[in-house]
């Protein structure tokens, strides 16, 4: 009977034991908040902001997702140039149109990867070559090109010539690049990634190229929807598009088998390419259409390019049309568009005036890439109160922003988005060519604009609530990250006490 009763005195113990434990848990986790916000706000503080401090604590933090990340400019120049060198391809030192060369492009073609080709080098030559092998990292990506005087290209030609450079060794395993950037997506505390892999397909059929080709911006809509559907229908029915779509579907599963785990998660958006020609850009539109509704792994499709390029100025409207008739005939799928990648001067003013607002209104974007120009939009503050809203998120590079346009910090419009309460996300863009990491832009978010801490956690957890991921597997999200952020925010604290020793 003794025993009985013990037990029930237990039980009773236990059970009024766990409400104190979360009481104090609760309290632990609220003492370890407010420490990491004091600290935190000591470290951006503009009067004696601590910047290697700071970096650190970016670095530590829970990043959640980058969700606008393009595959290809995220990978390293060094790690291309292992792969170009395991596969025995070489580089051209020199540029020679008659022999349709150029200047540190790979070469791929077997008859031209030989000992005679003496301007062809493989990567073994190139490394014992000093200064060739700097001068080839400088083509490859924008390391040294601010910090010394020397001849250059424009920035924005610069960043947008370093995919041809090294886009022929960028598909040599797709499942081993995103097995590394999963390696360092983990190594900075990122959960989910989005990333836009590789382009759909395209099929050319010269009938339906003539008429798309012929369209315009300024041809009528109905002109557009009509010769869209001809094209549409016959895409629909064409077999050979169909396998292509099917193949592209499986080669998705192929590179993404095996990155998945408990800690990280892996999903895809499609594009198209912005400056082909109006019928090209239309039937892979068709194709990452119907690949993203067909397979929950490719979750958006998105259009990409320098935005103001001939072709892309040109085409912008026609474009935003073919994204609006698309999506009526693939209603599930999801769209970021790429959008206000511009800066005064770059373009004429009359092409500053209605991308965003375009991308938004004709096309259905749900997230918005870049979105630097808004302040020259017409109308802007309606345009702003609009993106509200329909809670349309803007998705905020800030490293290519300041390279590619030339945006200076205090000129980036992330502050005003952020006061007329336009969500907002920090990601990487292209990090293997900017040289950087998502650390190091949230590092430029909270030193340039002094948010506060609540303010840049949720920002944190806006990559995952304006992911493209369904719902169960957003509150999966959640759920770690919260977890994430309880044990960050422990570490912040130990910090915070440590930082308040004299020196």
């Amino acid at each position: 009977m003794k025993k009985i009763i013990l037990a029930f005195s237990l039980g009773v113990l236990s059970a009024s034991a766990l409400p104190v434990l979360a009481q104090d848990k609760n309290h632990t986790a609220q003492k370890n908040l407010q420490a990491t916000r004091q600290y935190y706000a000591k470290l951006v503080n503009p009067s004696s902001p601590q910047l290697a401090e700071l970096t650190m604590l970016m670095t530590m933090m829970p990043k959640g997702g980058d969700i606008h990340h393009h595959y290809s400019g995220a990978i390293y120049a060094e790690t291309y140039l292992d792969w170009v060198a395991q596969k025995g391809y070489c580089i051209y030192r020199d540029s020679d149109t008659n022999l349709k060369q150029e200047k540190f492009k790979v070469e791929t073609r077997t008859a031209q990867i030989n000992e005679a080709n003496k301007s062809c080098l493989k990567v073994d030559a190139i490394r014992k070559d000093n200064a060739m092998y700097r001068e080839l990292m400088s083509a490859w990506s924008v390391v040294d090109f601010d910090n010394h005087g020397h001849t250059q290209l424009p920035p924005d030609q610069h960043f947008f010539n370093t995919f041809g450079y090294f886009s022929s060794i960028a598909k040599y395993s797709t499942n081993l690049g995103l097995q590394i950037l999963k390696q360092q997506a983990k190594n900075e505390n990122i959960q989910y990634l989005e990333t836009m892999l590789r382009s759909a397909p395209v099929t050319e059929n010269a009938e339906f190229a003539a008429r798309l080709d012929a369209l315009t911006s300024t041809s009528s809509v109905a002109d557009m929807q009509q010769a869209f559907a001809q094209f549409a229908d016959f895409l629909a029915q064409d077999s050979a598009t169909q396998k292509k779509i099917t193949d592209f579907i499986k080669e998705a599963e192929a590179d993404a088998a095996g990155i998945d785990d408990a800690d990280f998660s892996l999903r895809f958006q499609t594009y198209v390419s912005r400056n082909s020609p109006a019928s090209k850009v239309f039937s892979s539109l068709y194709s990452a259409f119907a690949a993203s509704q067909a397979n929950p792994l490719i979750v958006g499709v998105n259009i990409v390019g320098a935005e103001h390029a001939l072709i892309a100025l040109r085409d912008y409207q026609l474009h935003m049309q073919m994204f609006a008739f698309l999506k009526q005939r693939f209603p599930t799928v999801r769209l970021s568009i790429h959008a206000g990648e511009l800066a005064l001067g770059i373009v004429a003013p009359e092409h500053l005036q209605s991308h965003i607002r375009d991308a938004v209104q004709i096309a259905g974007a749900e997230r918005i890439g870049h979105g630097v120009d808004i302040m020259h939009e017409a109308r802007p503050d309606q345009l702003l109160g609009e993106l509200k809203k329909r809670n349309v998120a803007v998705e905020i590079n800030l490293s290519s922003n300041s390279f590619i346009l030339g945006i200076p910090a205090q000129a980036h419009p992330v502050t005003m988005y952020m006061r007329h309460q336009v969500p907002i996300v920090i990601s990487s863009d292209d990090p293997g060519v900017s040289r950087n990491n998502i650390s190091h832009e949230y590092m430029l978010f909270a030193s340039r604009y002094q948010p506060s801490y609540d303010t840049l956690k949720k920002t944190v957890y806006n990559s995952i609530r304006y992911s493209f991921l369904s719902q169960q597997d957003k509150a999966q999200q959640v759920k770690l990250l919260d977890q994430r952020f309880l044990q960050f925010e422990a570490a912040a604290a130990k910090l915070a006490q440590a930082a308040q020793v004299k020196f």
